[in-house]
């Protein structure tokens, strides 16, 4: 099993939402509001006067064979609108419980 962290702008939620119900991802943890800056040239997200964007992020634990293609489709939401910025981060897991 793989954990796979995903960061995104905020604007792309929904389209995050459906990309992991179409490749039948069920487990999932939202995170709101997250603050930082990617880099590959990123724009800071601090949801401030100056730097008013935020982006969400997604965990999700799934078997090792959804791995390649959840990568992919994120490259390709990615893609769609590079500045926005879409990443995606992948570990093994170990056990659970």
């Amino acid at each position: 099993m793989k954990s796979v962290f995903i960061v995104f702008n905020q604007a792309n939620t929904e389209r995050v939402e459906y990309m992991l119900d179409t490749l039948g991802i069920k487990g999932f943890t939202f995170f709101e509001q997250v603050q930082g800056r990617g880099t590959n040239g990123g724009e800071p997200r601090r949801g401030t006067h100056t730097w008013p964007e935020m982006n969400s992020a997604v965990l999700t634990i799934v078997d090792d064979d959804k791995v390649e293609i959840l990568l992919e489709s994120i490259r390709k939401l990615d893609a769609r609108n590079p500045e926005v910025g879409t990443r995606a981060f992948v570990w093994n897991i170990e056990q659970t419980v």
